[in-house]
């Protein structure tokens, strides 16, 4: 009988409905608890969890910057640099939060990623909040992909460009039509009076593909042959793993010229905080004047921007490249090995288990570190039992996260991922695909596999979980 997982117990407890149990309970925490529950009955709940004992195949410390120490060791070399730091930085960058020291960094950042200018923000959502709030302006249409990420939808909310259109994922036919649609349909925009932001990111987080962006690119310049269709790219999957010395796809493909804005995260690959946002004069004048996000909160602190020097150092002196060449070793090693197995065609076939991104991975230029692996409505949480049993951590992502009806575990790729891990990962993988298998063939009597039946086990003691899921 495998050890008692202890999250894996506290997660399933987490999924009891608790409105039946607040009757007496005022009116304000009953509804909330009922609102919570419409979550806890498809078992989807959200809660804090630490698996530190596992395989890491979930955090994004892609090139182990955090894992290794190496950013720690160049952090403290830069604030040996400047031994008299401030703490805090005390109040907005528009009052007393300013510094020489951040304007440096950006100017850096900016050079680095062959961009007029930058600013720093304190995060990524922060960032497509500030941007989707102060750069469209009335009259103005957004069309976006329409995988882009939670932060993009929140900030296009608050945008005074009331026209925001959808395309298919990373679909060029499907981009054509749509703004051929808004050149048809919004007179000043077919004039020129008015302008078109492309919302789309570079890698997207939880499918791990890549945007078709020099594509995407010529098609826009067709469509609007004024210029005023312009491209707003999230780069927060590619910052630091995509391109020399991981400038990500926007460099790679060497479209900084045409790219209006860009938006890298330091809280992925280089082990930080914050964010920044490339742009030219005018974009940074414009955000910092009516980006409510950058307008109203205390600018990043003195420690933030040392971590992101310290991971722009190690940078530009190429001391990640040998990590980046890893992860593409071990992804590819994953996919060769995922598919080797006899049992994995007809998994994938039948919708038990499939990994879209191994398919034609020789062809691609690079593969990406975020791979997710597809299953069946429900059976994603199944799956996730059976791997943290066995010591891998990876999570089951599911609606909201992601559309309804696509399931899959995300499995992210290190820098200090080992073969030995990579391969265990792709064996216990094939494990359960069989183990699944079986069951759909009639080979074994319950129709929950073994992972799954103990942790139920493990939470209810022989009853049902709450949603009727029997032990």
């Amino acid at each position: 009988m495998p050890k008692v997982v202890p999250h894996i117990k506290e997660y399933l407890q987490a999924q009891e409905p608790q409105a039946p149990r607040m009757k007496d309970a005022p009116v304000f925490y009953r509804n909330l608890e009922e609102a919570l529950d419409t979550r806890r009955v498809d078992q989807n709940l959200i809660v804090f969890r630490d698996f530190k004992e596992g395989v890491d195949f979930s955090s994004n410390d892609f090139l182990s910057l955090a894992t290794t120490g190496q950013l720690r060791d160049e952090f403290f070399e830069e604030l040996n640099r400047h031994p008299n730091f401030r703490l805090g930085a005390t109040s907005s960058r528009l009052l007393d939060g300013n510094s020489s020291y951040m304007e440096t960094i950006e100017k850096e950042i900016a050079e680095f990623h062959n961009a007029e200018d930058a600013i720093i923000v304190n995060s990524g959502y922060e960032a497509n909040g500030a941007i989707y709030t102060a750069i469209p302006r009335p009259g103005d249409a957004i069309v976006y992909d329409e995988l882009v990420h939670a932060s993009t939808h929140d900030g296009m909310k608050n945008s005074v460009a009331l026209t925001r259109v959808s395309f298919r994922h990373n679909d060029v036919d499907s981009l054509e039509e749509t703004l051929a649609y808004i050149r048809d349909t919004q007179p000043l925009i077919q004039k020129g009076e008015r302008s078109v932001i492309i919302s789309v990111e570079s890698i997207y987080s939880m499918d791990g593909d890549v945007c078709p962006l020099k594509e995407f690119v010529d098609i826009a310049k067709e469509v609007f042959p004024l210029g005023n269709a312009q491209f707003v790219v999230d780069e927060a999957h590619g910052t630091g793993v995509v391109g020399r010395q991981g400038g990500g796809l926007v460099q790679e493909l060497g479209l900084e010229k045409e790219i209006a804005i860009r938006m890298h995260t330091f809280g992925k690959a280089l082990a930080s905080n914050g964010a920044c946002i490339l742009s030219n004069s005018t974009v940074k004048t414009m955000l910092i004047n009516f980006a409510r996000g950058i307008i109203y909160t205390t600018a990043p602190s003195f420690l933030v921007l040392a971590g992101i020097r310290a991971g722009y150092n190690l940078l530009k002196a190429d001391k990640t490249v040998k990590a980046q060449e890893r992860v593409q070793y071990l992804v590819k090693l994953f996919f060769k090995t995922i598919q080797a197995h006899p049992a994995y065609e007809r998994a994938a076939e039948t919708g038990i288990l499939r990994v879209p991104l191994a398919d034609g991975f020789e062809t691609r230029p690079f593969v990406t570190q975020v791979v997710p692996v597809w299953t069946r409505p429900h059976q994603n949480l199944f799956l996730v039992f059976h791997l943290q049993m066995a010591k891998y951590c990876a999570y089951p992502i599911d609606f909201p996260v992601v559309p309804k009806g696509a399931p899959r575990v995300r499995c992210v790729f290190h820098n200090h991922n080992t073969d030995a891990e990579v391969e265990g990962l792709a064996h216990t993988l094939y494990e359960w695909a069989q183990e699944m298998l079986d069951i759909e063939d009639g080979k074994v009597s319950s129709k929950i596999p073994v992972a799954a039946r103990q942790a139920f086990t493990w939470t209810a003691e022989g009853e049902t979980n709450g949603n009727g899921v029997k032990a």
